[in-house]
């Protein structure tokens, strides 16, 4: 079927099912309700299509009408990580780190654009000239961008960060050599100790992952509020209160920013407040509220090494609070954040954490920072590279936190580990 004989043959697909009320165990089974009117509706139209072919529209038209169209065999594909639509000119998954470019399984962008609505609807939010960029997510929790024309220029443009069943913790990032069991056990014990942590890192570099994996070594008695974007932390706790930000209604109303979330959660009494991505004003409110007795709270940010972090940081604040002296931001910095772990995706697609950083005081204007860990390369002879995590310095910062929280068993295994 060429594209005019496929639209058509859709539409009169819709229109000729009825499936309200009927009471279907499988996706088997609607797929051979489809396939019989659609073997009706071919006929009718005097298209010809094999048997063979019959079985295959069935399934497409099955995902097209009630999935994501051609994207649900690749949302279904536990190898891919990453699916990038840029409209009807190039389609490219993730798997294990590598891009690979696919056939373009779109003829029009109005396809695409059903796909993205689709996307939109369940949640309350829109795609449209007016709102050309929304962020999303899916029913199992994968992460949604999508930018439309004529904003995007190659038309329709959709990314998915799919969502990873899988719940890794500490341990199943040192098996995938991520870290060492020393890092996975410091971090253990900052995080009991209740150190504030950002987690650093550019874009697929593991930053979510290692957020959900050391929430897993937090006290069971804590109240733990969550604030995203679009929900996709799976923290495994029993006490956890999950927020989720609002964009403006259709009347430019109704809005719910990252910034308001974190300034009502101050009211909810948790123990710990976990910002899945800090990128603007909510900075201010976060590291006030690490400052004000909301220890042990995390989030990530984008940045590619520590120091950057500090100075994105700062940056941040100054979006909030313009007239607060620059002095002063470093001060609370300083103050608010313990420890800032880096991740990176290397070249070979492998995902490490590349530095623990400690976060001290402040030395005339230069926020002092001192890496305990640090991923060292080596290049080989023969090519390719070697990677090795090295400890730099003494638990100093862990040292005084381990003493006021009583772990100073735990710790003294760490040193003699």
């Amino acid at each position: 079927m060429n594209v005019q004989e496929y639209e058509k043959v859709r539409t009169l697909l819709i229109e000729s099912l009825n499936l309200e009320g009927k009471n279907y165990t499988s996706q088997e089974e609607v797929c051979k309700v489809i396939e019989n009117h659609l073997t009706f509706i071919l006929d009718k139209e005097n298209i010809i299509v094999t048997r063979r072919n019959i079985e295959k529209y069935a399934k497409k038209y099955y995902d097209d009408i009630f999935g994501l169209g051609p994207l649900q065999d690749l949302l279904n594909d536990d190898s891919i990580n990453d699916i990038m639509v840029n409209g009807v000119s190039s389609l490219y998954v993730e798997r294990a780190g590598k891009l690979t470019q696919l056939e373009v399984p779109f003829s029009t962008n109005e396809q695409i654009m059903r796909i993205a609505q689709r996307i939109v609807a369940p949640i309350g939010r829109r795609v449209d000239e007016s709102s050309p960029m929304v962020d999303a997510r899916l029913g199992d929790g994968s992460r949604v961008n999508i930018i439309i024309p004529p904003i995007a220029l190659d038309g329709c443009t959709i990314s998915i960060r799919k969502f990873k069943e899988d719940k890794l913790d500490l341990v199943d990032l040192v098996r995938f050599g991520s870290m060492t069991p020393e890092m996975a056990h410091y971090l253990s014990l900052m995080v009991r100790a209740k150190a504030n942590i950002i987690i650093s890192g550019g874009t697929g570099s593991g930053k979510t992952t290692l957020l959900n994996a050391i929430s897993n070594e937090i006290e069971d008695g804590d109240r733990i509020v969550t604030i995203e974007d679009a929900a996709e932390l799976q923290i495994q706790k029993a006490h956890v209160v999950r927020l989720e930000s609002r964009p403006k209604g259709l009347d430019g109303s109704g809005q719910v920013s990252i910034r308001d979330l974190v300034i009502n959660s101050l009211r909810m009494r948790p123990d710990r407040i976990i910002i899945g991505e800090c990128r603007g004003e909510e900075a201010f409110e976060m590291l006030q509220a690490m400052n004000t007795g909301h220890e042990g709270s995390f989030s990530t940010i984008h940045a590619n090494t520590p120091k950057d972090a500090l100075v994105r940081l700062e940056s941040m604040l100054s979006m909030a609070n313009p007239n607060i002296p620059t002095q002063t931001l470093k001060g609370q910095i300083s103050q608010a954040v313990d420890v800032i772990v880096q991740c990176a995706r290397l070249p070979n697609g492998e995902r490490k954490i590349t530095n623990i950083c400690e976060i001290g005081g402040i030395e005339g204007s230069v926020i002092q920072s001192q890496d305990v860990f640090v991923l060292h390369s080596t290049k080989l002879p023969e090519g390719g590279m070697v990677y090795e995590h090295k400890k730099v310095i003494a638990y100093s910062l862990l040292d005084r936190k381990a003493a006021f929280c009583g772990l100073q068993r735990e710790l003294k295994e760490l040193l003699n580990a």
